[in-house]
């Protein structure tokens, strides 16, 4: 055989052999495709689930005037559709992670083939629907080479029947929607709302731009944690962006040049607007899941099933009414801590050391630490060893969190020194909740001052009593009573001993008329009036006004004896300002579910509690407490009070207030009710414990330490003229019989009253 011939044996055996490997690798390829096709690395998507592959959905809590409030959630994801995106969106995500993305079928080969030939130097060849089929159906790539080489061809699958199955928009839609942009912001809604605070669709192309670049790796491009690395990132998108001609290269130079201009706003269970009161409504939706399930019988998943709620509250008054707390217990809290100190009694007044060992052991015993411990096996010796070992914590502080080493007992006793509040706002025509403020901060003090907590009320419970009088007997504004000394024999209502009450300033003689005795907050008059037509008439308009607690029918309660709510005090001076219709209160307008299909629509339950004329004539005394009583603060600029507590905020104001203060034995409670005709609102200051208070009644009342808050809140709401809270008079009934206007009214009362004498009334 020549020498030729033989070469040309080797030639044809190489190019044999090279045929042999094209067709064999392809058809090697293409039975590892069909092989991941039939599942056999590893189960598929069933149709099914390419049909719905949106999973664990955040439930929404949308406001009354349509902002989202909070969310419920394994992770916080609320999707939106393709027109909800913004154009330079769009632009930036294809520009950036694949050019060819309305070209290709799920695979662009070309990239893919980049990506092999320079080993990922100049980005890798997952197209955007790789990515996707990545983030819904197989997460986060293997480190063992064979296992990363059969995900990748699953991958190449599910994307191919991803194109099939769906349009280009919905595959950008589903993708932005489903990526974790770290910080508690999944999805595009999420990260836009957390770091812009604003909606995707008003996304600048800057901040469009730096929310795609961070989906190289949101981890390594946080930022909250690498300002400039991100702003980098983000430069890179711009210049994709020129590249592909969606923006000039005069904007892209000058946008280059601007800052990430991050406005955080954090999603966190404690972080937002309402944190109380959406504690509150996961219980209550708790109850409504159990009572409503699905048409297939399951129940909903409120953290993954995508649940609309809409709420009553309104995120404007919502946020003046949390400025408002905050800015005036900042300062209450201050003055607070400057007196302990000079008293040298922080944080307990009148305990002695036995009491203060018992109120910290209780103290301990509710805490989370002892209830786990507890539950564990743990003995009570070394539960109580544990609070005393120092620990590193965050602790709370009004200018902000402080890191710090503490013991849990110290901290328990640290905490004890804040001063709590509580706020609600009822609109009485409606009954719709329109703000609930459950405390000062709920990451750190998780107790609901609104809902949960019960303190006795002092006079704020006089209106009731005052309310029992008018609607029985027909009193006048201007009837009088003798201010003097009175004693309500024990036998008459089987109580242990005789009741004379006094007045706090200890002041007696003449005669004062109901609006005076009230304004005043008299309280021999109160007493009077309650024997007049006996307690069990007062607990029974209590009751139809909107009081759910128990009341004991007895005398003492005429002044403010009683712990109630402040969920309860709300709602029963809201009737006052509706005409005596008493509306229960609402707080859940609607719940769709994620589709927007309505699951139950809500509608107020309502009922009269007591005749227009006694509400109206109710509402009249309550003026006269802004007009001249103790609510007279609320008429000034505050600079006649104490300059450490009150600090000269221009309340001022000249419209129609009807309101009451309130202050329990020892200053331990401080409360004040105001309401104008469209809108009521509450409001509570005191310590966790009563022997957490001020020393004397100029600090310690609640003129002082509620009344600024109220005051705080209505400047902001008269302020924002998109809302429309009331500064007109209370509307006078059409036909009233009894005299309001005192110039009319005779000097001395026309008729004499009877005082109920029977003890079985």
């Amino acid at each position: 055989m020549t020498k030729k011939a033989t070469n040309n044996d080797q030639f044809l055996k190489y190019i044999k052999w090279f045929w042999m490997a094209i067709f064999g690798g392809a058809l090697f390829i293409i039975m590892l495709f069909l092989l991941a096709s039939f599942g056999a690395f590893g189960a598929l998507p069933t149709f099914e689930e390419l049909e719905s592959p949106e999973r664990n959905i955040a439930s929404e809590v949308i406001s009354i005037d349509g902002k989202t409030l909070g969310k419920y959630a394994y992770e916080n994801r609320t999707p939106v559709k393709y027109k909800d995106l913004p154009e330079n969106l769009i632009n930036a995500l294809v520009a950036t992670e694949d050019e060819r993305f309305y070209e290709h079928s799920g695979i662009d080969f070309r990239a893919s083939v980049r990506a092999v030939v320079m080993l990922g130097r100049e980005g890798g060849g997952s197209t955007i629907t790789q990515q996707l089929a990545k983030l819904l159906f197989h997460g986060e790539g293997s480190r063992n080479i064979v296992e990363r080489v059969l995900q990748k061809v699953k991958e190449y699958v599910i994307a191919i029947q991803l194109e099939r199955q769906y349009t280009k928009q919905e595959i950008l839609t589903m993708y932005l929607n489903k990526y974790d942009y770290l910080n508690l912001a999944v999805g595009i809604r999420s990260a836009s709302r957390i770091y812009f605070g604003k909606e995707p669709i008003d996304l600048k192309i800057p901040e469009s731009a730096m929310l795609v670049g961070m989906l190289k790796n949101a981890s390594y491009y946080n930022p909250l944690k690498r300002v400039e690395l991100v702003k980098n990132r983000r430069n890179v998108v711009l210049n994709q962006m020129y590249k592909n001609n969606f923006i000039s290269e005069k904007q892209r130079d000058s946008l280059q040049k601007t800052p990430l201009n991050l406005n955080v706003n954090r999603e966190g269970h404690s972080d937002g607007l309402a944190t109380y009161f959406r504690e509150y409504l996961r219980d209550y939706m708790k109850t409504w899941i159990k009572n409503n399930p699905k048409p297939d019988g399951t129940a909903y998943n409120l953290h993954r099933d995508g649940l609309k709620i809409y709420v009553t509250i309104d995120s404007r008054m919502q946020k003046y009414a949390e400025e408002a707390m905050q800015e005036h217990m900042a300062n209450l809290q201050r003055v607070f801590n400057k007196e302990q100190l000079r008293n040298k009694t922080a944080p307990f007044y009148d305990l002695d050391k036995n009491q203060v060992a018992s109120t910290m052991e209780q103290a301990m015993k509710r805490s989370n630490r002892w209830i786990r411990m507890k539950s564990n096996g743990a003995s009570e010796d070394e539960i109580k060893a544990s609070f005393n070992e120092k620990t590193a914590m965050s602790v709370f502080s009004w200018k902000g969190d402080i890191d710090t080493i503490m013991s849990p007992y110290d901290s328990i006793r640290y905490y004890k020194h804040f001063l709590r509040s509580g706020l609600m706002s009822i609109e009485p025509q409606t009954g719709h909740v329109k703000a609930w403020v459950g405390g000062i901060n709920y990451k750190h003090f998780q107790y609901d001052a609104v809902n949960q907590q019960k303190r006795q009320v002092g006079s704020t419970f006089k209106p009731f009593v005052y309310a029992a009088a008018i609607n029985q007997l027909k009193l006048s504004p201007c009837y009088k009573l003798p201010n003097t000394p009175y004693t309500i024999p024990k036998e008459k209502y089987d109580m242990p001993q005789d009741w004379t009450p006094q007045n706090s300033d200890n002041k007696y003689g003449g005669e004062l008329t109901l609006k005076q005795a009230l304004a005043g907050s008299v309280n021999v008059i109160t007493a009077k009036l309650i024997d007049m037509v006996h307690p069990k008439t007062v607990v029974n308009l209590a009751h139809s006004v909107g009081i759910e607690s128990e009341i004991p029918e007895v005398p003492s309660i005429a002044l403010g004896s009683v712990d109630l709510s402040l969920y309860e005090m709300v709602g029963a001076y809201a009737t006052f300002a509706n005409k005596g219709l008493r509306i229960e209160p609402m707080m859940v307008m609607r719940i769709d579910d994620k589709n927007g299909m309505v699951l139950e629509q809500f509608m107020p339950n309502s009922k009269e509690a007591l005749s227009e004329e006694s509400a109206y004539v109710i509402t009249n005394l309550l003026e006269g407490v802004t007009e001249s009583g103790s609510g007279i603060r609320l008429r000034t600029s505050g600079a006649a009070y104490p300059d450490d507590v009150v600090t000269g905020y221009p309340y001022q104001f000249t419209n129609p207030i009807a309101g009451k203060t309130g202050t329990t034995q020892n200053q331990s409670d401080g409360w004040f009710m105001g309401i104008v005709p469209n809108l009521a609102t509450g409001v509570w200051v005191g310590g966790e414990d009563r022997a957490i208070h001020f020393a004397g009644i100029t600090k310690g009342q609640g003129a002082t330490m509620a009344l600024p808050i109220w005051g705080i809140y209505y400047k902001k709401l008269y302020a924002d003229p998109t809302l429309n809270v009331s500064k007109e008079a209370f509307e006078r009934p059409a036909e009233l019989t009894i005299e309001i206007d005192c110039r009319k009214q005779q000097s001395d009362n026309s008729s004499e009253i009877k005082i109920n004498e029977d003890p079985e009334f």
